[in-house]
């Protein structure tokens, strides 16, 4: 699956005193970059096209961040609803056959993350799909204007929510959305009725709109005041990101006489059985069928294994533990680590930091994720902080996706003593 995103820029910032808010630097870059960035470095987004205001359309070009995924800035309209069709317009327009998927996304929200464009493209399909927030403050409705409005009733928020982007639907619906945004923008975009954004003309074209959980980080800055909000939240979010790189900067500081360090790579895969019970880092998971496989299945063992390998130079595990009479089926992936762990020993290196991914479908795994963490430190001999341990869904694609396999992929930093 592969995506274009359109990403609005075009507004009058009237609100911010007249200013260009894409461009005001936000927790140390400008609103826009934090955007684009993340789109860039998303494997599922194929181009971006950026959508300014006329006189500004130069300036931007010349701007020497605006990552390699940005195709094309183009000239926005006099409405929101007249930007957005320029920019798919210029998607429609663009070489190759039209993407799986189209989005719209407002440069005024910075926070967007890999996992809200994730549970977007998964929740997409066919039809379309879009962020949103539960409210949690009361909703009253109101009647006149100024200082004369007045309560005249509450509506349950249960019922309501706030709606964020990027806002996504299937390629299929391209040119059906470009004309209902045109056919808006003619008519100057004045009407009480008209859709203030992709979900309110993709309802009106009896599209099916799938909703997704949102995330505070995607406040969207409107006026001054949201400024130092948002640089909190961004600030916050960076932070925690770095928390396994503090962690790993600590670790390395707490070894006494460093000796030469080595870099070891893990990979290993199997599929999913029909019966037995999953294991995953040494645990159990009941409800789940085994993986298929000689010894237990236990990708995340095995592919920390062959990472300790590797950095020891001693082979792969497929060659010390062959798959026919000299390994016991269903061998426990734990006493292969350990014998993995005492081999690389003898050879003088100790593991002193592993940072691991587990792709699949299911079972969920972030409540188990630091528990496993301990089981690896553990049969590593190093502490559970040492072990980064994360889980992804894969985009739910291939056979990881589908649910078809496991995999889990290991770096893994060891320690060469007197090397």
């Amino acid at each position: 699956m592969h995506a274009d995103i359109v990403v609005v820029a075009a507004g009058s910032g009237l609100r911010m005193g007249g200013l260009d808010k894409s461009l005001i630097t936000v927790a140390g870059k400008p609103l826009l970059r934090w955007s684009l960035e993340a789109l860039e470095a998303h494997p599922a987004i194929r181009r971006v096209v950026l959508v300014t205001a006329p006189e500004r359309v130069a300036a931007y070009g010349a701007l020497d961040w605006i990552p390699a995924k940005v195709t094309q800035i183009v000239p926005g309209g006099a409405t929101r609803a007249a930007s957005v069709a320029a920019g798919l317009a210029a998607v429609a327009a663009a070489p190759g056959a039209v993407a799986d998927v189209i989005g719209v996304h407002d440069a005024a929200r910075p926070g967007l993350s890999a996992d809200v464009i994730d549970r977007l493209l998964a929740a997409c399909g066919d039809d379309a799909a879009a962020p949103v927030l539960p409210l949690s403050d009361s909703i009253a409705q109101v009647a006149g204007d100024g200082a004369s409005r007045v309560a005249a009733g509450t509506v349950r928020r249960e019922s309501l929510a706030a709606a964020q982007t990027p806002q996504l639907f299937s390629g299929a619906h391209l040119t059906a959305m470009i004309d209902a945004l045109r056919g808006n923008a003619a008519d100057s975009g004045a009407h009480s009725s008209a859709p203030t954004d992709e979900v309110g003309y993709l309802q009106q074209l009896g599209i099916p709109v799938h909703l997704v959980d949102g995330d505070a980080q995607l406040r969207k800055l409107t006026e001054p005041s949201d400024v130092a909000l948002i640089e909190t939240l961004l600030l916050s979010d960076a932070a925690r990101r770095l928390g396994s790189l503090g962690a790993v900067t600590e670790a390395l500081r707490s070894i006494p006489a460093l000796g030469a360090l080595r870099i070891g790579w893990g990979d290993d895969a199997h599929p999913v059985g029909t019966s037995g019970e999953l294991l995953l880092g040494g645990l159990a998971f009941p409800g789940s069928p085994a993986l298929s496989g000689h010894s237990d299945g236990d990708v995340v063992l095995h592919a920390v294994a062959d990472a300790l390998l590797g950095a020891a130079n001693l082979g792969d595990l497929g060659r010390i533990f062959p798959a026919n009479e000299q390994t016991p089926r269903g061998a426990d992936s734990g006493e292969l680590l350990r014998e993995v762990v005492a081999r690389a020993g003898a050879a003088g290196l100790a593991p002193r930091w592993v940072d691991l991914t587990i792709t699949a479908r299911s079972p969920r795994l972030a409540d188990r994720l630091p528990e496993m963490a301990s089981k690896i430190a553990a049969l590593l001999n190093i502490s559970a902080t040492a072990v980064s341990v994360k889980a992804s869904t894969g985009n739910l694609v291939g056979d990881e996706g589908a649910g078809r396999a496991v995999r889990c992929t290991v770096l893994l930093l060891a320690e060469q003593k007197g090397g």
